[in-house]
């Protein structure tokens, strides 16, 4: 019972400081530790948190691990590991809503920020395609390929295809490197290119093709590749 009395008042400690001050001034095991006690609140969770953290290494990685890899970790059951993916789900909407819901191209760090949230850590390959109107607000952003850790499959005519299907306009082509590294490999720049005319013929714009690596990304068409 002393032992639920001290983990008790040491939440909610945690919670007067954040109601009144905010979160920076809180450790990233703090933070999590507390996102914790709300779905096991009958024990001391500070050790699982920093357990979390060592495991996944940052507080973004842990977020944006699958539920079989948070499953994983011994303690940490369903409620706990459904309660991270609720705040990312959480994190991404606001931020997918900011960038999203006006024209992309004038709110391009907004969307880099999506991108980089949604993409960086992610273990596989992702593809994805923003699909825009002719005033290039999105009209759907969505998944069209997922492989392994360095290949997804893609296929232009169904992009294109997917494009007419949404009376399109123009598209930007998104995937993540789970190496880390966010430069352009020579299919990635082939594949490009083929979207890109295939589209033409069609009256589809590519704007860009974004690639989201770990510590940073990089525009094709800021490197003159399309």
């Amino acid at each position: 019972m002393t032992d639920e009395k001290t983990s008790s008042g040491h939440r909610e400690r945690l919670r007067a400081r954040l109601l009144a001050g905010g979160g920076d001034g809180f450790h990233d095991y703090e933070l999590l530790e507390y996102l914790l006690a709300l779905a096991i609140p009958r024990r001391d969770t500070k050790p699982l948190a920093k357990q979390l953290l060592d495991e996944f290494g940052t507080l973004a990685a842990l977020i944006a691990a699958s539920p079989e890899a948070l499953q994983r970790i011994d303690g940490l059951g369903d409620g706990a590991a459904a309660a991270i993916k609720f705040v990312e789900a959480v994190m991404l909407r606001s931020l997918r809503t900011k960038a999203l819901d006006r024209p992309v191209l004038s709110g391009w760090q907004a969307l880099t920020d999506y991108l980089h949230a949604a993409l960086a850590h992610r273990t596989t390959e992702q593809f994805r395609v923003i699909f825009l109107n002719n005033r290039n607000v999105m009209i759907r952003d969505e998944l069209m390929g997922e492989g392994t850790v360095n290949a997804a499959p893609v296929y232009p005519r169904e992009i294109i295809k997917r494009a007419l299907d949404l009376g399109a306009a123009g598209m930007i082509l998104v995937h993540n490197h789970p190496s880390g590294d966010p430069s352009p490999s020579r299919d990635d720049i082939q594949m490009t290119r083929a979207v890109i005319d295939a589209g033409r013929h069609l009256g589809l714009s590519v704007h860009d093709h974004v690639i989201i690596g770990i510590g940073g990304h990089v525009s094709m068409k800021a490197q003159g590749l399309i």
